[in-house]
């Protein structure tokens, strides 16, 4: 019972810690607003695009709307943890009745909620500028299916933060999530690739994250290897975050 209620302490002041961050807010919430309008700004509703089944503004609401929500859990999770670990912080937390799983899950939850604004305004945007039209339990599972989807980069940022040091932290962040963005589709159609990129972009969770908003605007389930990616990729981060903050914890 305490454990939990320490738990849900930390988890709420990680989301009144990042609400104050007004840089973290622009890059993780404005920011991919920004890029769809910037994108699918001019162009048409008809147009398809390559055999996705989907306009140019109905794909670039979800990519922007997964680029956003990877924004706001990779990045605001790496950085924050590994400066945690230099200040301290971490160290004091390990005092408490807070376990170790316990810290990563209360990251992981806490960098979910802020993720949640970054794909509602994109939605609403894409809605109001581009006349973007689903239907209504289309926008409902859409969204939950990305919020509840960032789960699995979340879980990346924790492990990051904990593989990294301070100093290091950023650059290695920065690659992870360019190269998470541009090879799985985010920013361009992974059809657009040569057939060897095509065939690594295929496998990486961010390719998996955006194929299934895609699949829910076309009417569609999900693909079964696509949840599989996901699913898996979530058990690699998470178990990697718990085996790195068990590591740190014994250097402590």
């Amino acid at each position: 019972m305490l454990n939990t209620f320490v738990s849900r302490g930390l988890v709420k002041l990680e989301i009144i810690r990042a609400l104050r961050n007004r840089k973290f807010l622009f890059f993780s919430v404005i920011y991919p607003s920004a890029l769809f309008l910037l994108i699918a700004g001019s162009a048409d509703s008809t147009t398809q695009v390559g055999d996705t089944g989907l306009t140019l503004p109905t794909f670039y609401m979800v990519s922007m709307a997964s680029f956003g929500a990877l924004t706001a859990v990779l990045l605001g999770n790496s950085e924050r943890i590994a400066k945690e670990r230099e200040s301290g912080w971490v160290r004091q937390l390990r005092l408490t009745t807070l376990p170790g799983h316990g810290y990563v899950l209360a990251k992981t939850a806490s960098a979910a909620v802020i993720s949640l604004p970054s794909i509602v305004i994109v939605f609403v945007v894409a809605a109001t500028v581009k006349n973007v039209r689903l239907d209504a339990w289309q926008w409902v599972v859409l969204t939950l299916a990305i919020w509840v989807g960032s789960l699995v980069f979340a879980a990346l940022g924790v492990a990051i933060g904990y593989l990294a040091t301070g100093d290091a932290v950023r650059p290695i962040t920065m690659i992870v999530y360019f190269g998470l963005s541009m090879l799985g589709g985010l920013w361009l159609p992974s059809t657009t690739f040569p057939d060897w990129l095509q065939s690594i972009a295929n496998w990486l969770p961010t390719h998996a994250y955006a194929a299934l908003g895609q699949s829910i605007e076309l009417g569609n389930a999900p693909h079964a290897k696509d949840l599989a990616i996901l699913a898996v990729s979530f058990v690699l981060f998470a178990g990697g975050a718990a085996w790195l903050y068990r590591k740190d914890t014994l250097k402590a």
